[in-house]
């Protein structure tokens, strides 16, 4: 009776799976039914534009080039970020002031990695959850997490149905009954499989159906303002980096130098001159800062 403590088990393991799956498709469903009714007629700004799209990191990325295309902030192909007016226009702009200190510089990879964990992007991420435009914290990785869940439980079912079979039987009942009896635990879990791709409500990892509408209205708006500064910023906060056109910027961001031991606010001119020649942006001669340009 081998075959009977296997099955057992297959249920417990396919059960298991499929009751979590539903849990994270009830809370699901509770945020797309929020979202649902929230956001509606209101436009999105360019920071929560780029929260939706990307999270956090796109926030940080976003303020950092418009800081640059502005000419408060020098991004230099290096990959180092210099403060060049170090009053910001708003909490954003602040909290990357305050990464990289008011008269500091610093590598550009710590400060996007600092910036989206500061106050004003957890602030941001609130207020767009709470106005049904934003996934909860953890609802996308949770429903993700289900999923893969029951997939295993599925493979789980096989394997042990499989073993079940190559056990020499206790019982009198013939192979193929002992095969159907495994069916069901694995129809089970490929029915939650399929029900959850047919049902789930749509989302990103950030936004919500709400959230998703206004990111799908930002083409045609943007266009119809006719601000060319405007639409490359909500182009950039969108489509992240890679919507960069400035070839100097693209560098600065794709820079993956190592600098062991620096934090924003260092000063890497303060060591040596050879140093600072190397690391520090401000002493390029030719292209230094000040080669981010203007579209």
């Amino acid at each position: 009776m081998l075959w009977v403590l296997l099955l057992l088990v297959s249920w417990a393991v396919a059960g298991a799976a499929c009751t979590r799956l539903c849990l994270a498709a009830v809370r699901a469903a509770a945020v797309h039914d929020v979202g649902t009714a929230g956001g509606g007629g209101r436009e999105l700004t360019l920071y929560e534009t780029a929260f939706l799209s990307g999270g956090p990191r796109r926030v940080a990325d976003v303020t950092l080039v418009a800081m640059a295309r502005q000419r408060r902030l020098l991004l230099a192909h290096t990959g180092w970020a210099t403060v060049v007016d170090p009053l910001g226009r708003d909490d954003m702009e602040r909290s990357v002031i305050g990464v990289i200190g008011p008269e500091g510089q610093s590598p550009i990879a710590p400060v996007r990695a600092a910036a989206a964990a500061t106050d004003a992007v957890r602030g941001l991420a609130d207020r767009l959850e709470r106005a049904g435009l934003a996934v909860p914290d953890g609802a996308a990785t949770t429903i993700a997490d289900g999923v893969r869940q029951v997939r295993i439980a599925a493979l789980a079912v096989a394997g042990l149905g499989a073993a079940a079979l190559l056990v020499p039987a206790a019982s009198y009942l013939p192979g193929h009954l002992v095969a159907l009896w495994f069916a069901l635990p694995l129809t089970l879990t490929l029915s939650c499989l399929v029900i959850a791709r047919i049902e789930l409500p749509p989302h990103t990892h950030w936004a919500s159906p709400a959230g998703l509408r206004l990111l799908g209205a930002l083409p045609r708006r943007s266009v119809s303002t006719g601000d060319d500064d405007r639409t490359y910023l909500t182009s950039v906060a969108v489509h992240g980096i890679r919507a960069v056109g400035e070839p100097d910027l693209r560098a600065a961001f794709a820079h993956r130098e190592h600098h062991p031991g620096r934090t924003p606010g260092h000063r890497p001119g303060h060591s040596s001159g050879h140093h600072r020649a190397r690391d520090d942006p401000g002493s390029d001669s030719g292209s230094g800062p000040g080669s981010v340009r203007e579209p």
